[in-house]
């Protein structure tokens, strides 16, 4: 099991080394200059030089990467170059807002998606079957930014259940809080269940197929002693890869969201600083969404020998 865990955390440094390296160079190719954007149409090149030069924008790309990277080793991310706030203090602070959204946005998705992929394989080919599988197929097809905007519309406008525009932290005033989260939570387990529901089905009706199922059945276990004490747990592992899969990927690609609801969250930060050529605050936005993706699929491997013990034998 030591072994096990040694090789998932040593597999995820080189990648997040290349995630570095990549951030660093690509964000160089966004056109635009800071300087010119931060002093305007008017300013004339000397100031935008000597802005340059304070900024260390005047340095090669290679010097810039090798400042940023010692910078990194003593936990200093940088400040914005707009704002002047410190990067690192910025970032864990929208992502605070975007993780709440999603963890709670998948951990519903789950609670309801995986019992109905089970239910699904268990009747399969029935009415039941058909009518899950349907679903779990529109709401895939659904875009959720399309997905949020007839939410708003309708529980927003219409019914003015929830706020249109704004948003309250739960730290602040938590009940608030969860109505200004309702609606972008909702879009977002309702799309994801489509993907769960049809990972789940597609695991239980691989695992209904082994023998140790048709000897369970031959020895008098009903269907549902069958299902959730035999069938359940290992066709459980796939669905949770893929849950961790869709957590990490929620965590890099809510800035859709965020934008449909007025959500100040990491996705939104990242549009706005890409917008402005904010350097640092970018390369710390990628960082840290690049950093969660890999804790997350970490956490995922090392949990995963729970679902399936032949895991830690390999």
């Amino acid at each position: 099991m030591i072994k096990f865990i040694l090789g998932r955390m040593l597999m995820a440094v080189p990648t997040l080394v290349i995630v570095a390296v990549a951030v660093f160079t690509l964000i160089r190719f966004i056109p635009g200059d800071p300087a010119a954007l931060m002093l305007g149409d008017l300013a004339d090149p000397q100031q935008i030089a000597a802005l340059r030069s304070t900024l260390g924008l005047d340095q090669s790309i290679p010097v810039q990467f090798m400042i940023w990277v010692g910078h990194l080793f003593s936990g200093d991310f940088g400040k914005s170059i707009v704002t002047g706030e410190p990067v690192l203090h910025l970032v864990l602070s929208r992502f605070f807002i975007s993780s709440q959204i999603v963890v709670l946005a998948v951990l519903i998705a789950s609670i309801i998606a995986v019992p109905a992929g089970v239910i699904a394989a268990w009747k399969q080919n029935s009415l039941t079957d058909l009518a899950l599988v349907g679903t779990a197929t529109v709401l895939l097809s659904i875009p959720t930014f399309w997905l949020g905007l007839l939410l708003l519309l309708f529980f927003g406008l219409k019914l003015g259940w929830v706020p249109v525009l704004g948003y309250v932290s739960v730290t602040t005033d938590w009940k608030a809080g969860l109505i200004y989260m309702a609606l972008p939570v909702a879009t977002l387990f309702i799309h994801e269940m489509g993907v769960i529901i049809r990972m789940a089905r597609a695991s239980t009706l691989e695992v209904l197929r082994l023998d140790y199922i048709t000897h369970a059945r031959a020895k008098g276990l009903s269907e549902q002693a069958v299902l959730w004490r035999h069938a359940f747990k290992n066709a459980f592992g796939p669905t949770w890869t893929m849950i961790g899969l869709i957590l990490g990927n929620l965590l890099g690609g809510i800035a859709v969201i965020e934008t449909v609801f007025s959500i100040p969250g990491l996705g939104r930060l990242l549009v706005d600083s890409i917008f402005q050529r904010d350097y640092p605050v970018i390369q710390g936005c990628l960082l840290l969404v690049a950093l969660a993706y890999v804790l997350v699929n970490l956490v995922v491997d090392l949990l995963y020998p729970l679902f399936d013990p032949r895991v830690v034998a390999e």
